[in-house]
């Protein structure tokens, strides 16, 4: 009898030398290699192994911890504990279950590359969460873990936001000038035309407008007559181009909103003019 408890106990202190051996050599485990998720994946295992031993003196979860600490520091990829591994209690193993499902879904969606920091921290506290589940009887320790665990899960599984739609190109916005007292289409103006279609053709546009103007010399009855015709002169030549007739509008407002202000009777060329606008 004596000798079974002198083994026993040679036993004993054997398993807790050899758990003190990897739980120091998890203290100071540097990571080689890995990736930026091992790296810090190493970090999270050496706080809980070394949590465990000196303020709980726990040497078989700080073992297991340092374990993991070490494999993570070597560059494996080291995997949540599976719950099956542990005694956890029958009405949380279901929702433990869950979350492992959900942390592994993240992990291999490209979390451990893409937000490694946390999703060690997730894993981490996932297996911190099992260990003190095992244990149910500190509810602090537990529920801490859980908090801290679903907190970082839930910025694994947030959704990026969505891009800004980009703005809506400006309306492009060409000029025809008029002859004074006139409303005909001349050379300068049928290049403006060449341009409004080919830019109609190539940018798949659905509209034009045209809004013909005067200047200030004349009356305001007549004036509005002749930005009428430059209007009406604009469309055409338009159509006449291969425009069709039904994605030209036209509007007219005589010598009211001059480009150039001046005074009433004043002769301005900027003024004498049609707005074409696509759009």
């Amino acid at each position: 009898m004596k000798t079974l408890k002198l083994l026993a106990a040679l036993g004993a202190l054997s398993f807790v030398a050899a758990c003190s051996s990897e739980i120091e050599q998890a203290r100071t485990a540097q990571p080689t290699g890995g990736s930026p998720f091992t790296q810090a994946l190493t970090r999270e295992y050496q706080d809980l192994s070394a949590f465990e031993a000196d303020e709980m003196k726990d040497w078989r979860d700080a073992n297991f911890f340092a374990r993991k600490a070490l494999a993570a520091a070597g560059g494996e990829t080291v995997a949540p504990q599976d719950p099956g591994e542990r005694d956890i209690p029958a009405d949380v193993l279901p929702e433990i279950q869950q979350t492992r499902q959900r942390l592994l879904t993240a992990l291999d969606g490209g979390a451990r590359e893409n937000k490694a920091e946390i999703a060690a921290r997730a894993q981490a506290r996932f297996d911190c969460w099992l260990e003190q589940q095992e244990e149910n009887f500190q509810n602090d320790h537990i529920s801490a873990c859980r908090d801290e665990l679903m907190a970082a899960l839930a910025e694994l599984e947030a959704q990026p936001a969505a891009p800004a739609p980009a703005p809506a190109p400006a309306p492009q916005v060409y000029l025809i000038l008029f002859d004074f007292d006139k409303s005909n289409i001349n050379p300068a103006a049928q290049a403006v035309v060449n341009r409004v279609v080919a830019d109609f053709s190539a940018n798949k546009a659905k509209a034009i407008s045209i809004t013909g103007y005067t200047d200030r010399s004349g009356t305001d009855a007549y004036n509005l007559k002749l930005s009428e015709r430059r209007a009406d002169a604009a469309r055409a030549a338009l159509i006449a181009a291969g425009v069709p007739a039904d994605a030209i509008t036209t509007a007219w407002k005589g010598e009211s909103e001059n480009a150039v202000p001046t005074a009433d009777g004043v002769k301005e060329q900027a003024n004498r003019r049609d707005e074409i606008i696509v759009q």
